[in-house]
C-alpha cells in the first residue's frame, strides 16, 4: 500500500505570494483650451481692459498690454484653462458684454 500525499487545493501562502495588485490605470491630464478675445470696432479698450481684470485676474498693466495686442492683432490669448473653465469664461465674458451692450467676442480653441 503506497501512501500518497495529496497537496491542498488552496495553499493560503502561496496564493499571497502570487497575489498582484491590478495595475492602476495611467492618468492622462486633461486637455487644455485656450480663450481668446477678438477685436472689434465698437467695443471700448477700457472696457476690454476690465474685462480682463475681472475675468482673467490680470494685473491693469497686463490687461492693458493683451488689450493692445487683441486691438493690433485681431485676437489675443486671455488664458490655458480645461475646457469646463474654458468654455464658463468664454460664456461669462459674452454675456457681460451683452448687458453692457458690447459685442465683445471670446473664442474658446483647444491647445494643442
Amino acid at each position: 500500500m503506497t501512501n500518497h500525499i495529496q497537496k491542498p487545493l488552496f495553499d493560503e501562502e502561496s496564493q499571497h505570494s502570487l497575489a498582484v495588485a491590478p495595475d492602476e490605470p495611467e492618468l492622462q491630464p486633461p486637455p487644455m483650451f485656450r480663450v481668446l478675445l477678438l477685436n472689434d470696432d465698437y467695443t471700448p479698450m477700457d472696457f476690454v481692459v476690465e474685462v480682463l481684470e475681472d475675468f482673467f485676474a490680470m494685473s491693469r498693466e497686463k490687461a492693458t498690454q493683451t488689450m493692445l495686442r487683441i486691438h493690433t492683432s485681431g485676437q489675443a490669448l486671455c488664458g490655458i484653462y480645461t475646457r469646463d473653465v474654458a468654455e464658463t469664461k468664454a460664456m461669462q465674458v459674452s454675456q457681460y458684454a451683452r448687458e453692457c451692450e458690447h459685442p465683445l467676442q471670446c473664442e474658446v480653441k483647444r491647445d494643442d
